[in-house]
């Protein structure tokens, strides 16, 4: 079973990490009121703004992740009666 949910665990991560970044600018805007987060290597931008930004990122794409990974395998569950993890016997 772990073999027919990898494709599918790769597929689901990649959409997570596409709707984790567009979470994170949509949530960047509203916090700082700058259209783009800083990024450690802008001149600019002081450590406080980069280190804060970096932090939110990591938290919505971990939360992001988790609810990704975690719906993926209910559902996985839910249509083959076997948790992805599971060992077979």
């Amino acid at each position: 079973m772990k073999l027919l949910y990898r494709p599918l665990g790769m597929l689901l991560g990649a959409l997570g990490g596409m709707a984790a970044t567009a979470i994170f600018g949509q949530i960047w805007k509203v916090v700082a009121g700058d259209k783009e987060a800083p990024s450690a290597t802008m001149r600019d931008r002081r450590w406080r703004e980069v280190l804060l930004a970096a932090a939110l990122q990591g938290a919505i794409f971990g939360l992001v992740k988790a609810a990704i990974d975690r719906g993926g395998a209910v559902g996985f569950q839910k249509a083959t009666g076997k948790w992805p993890g599971d060992e077979e016997d």
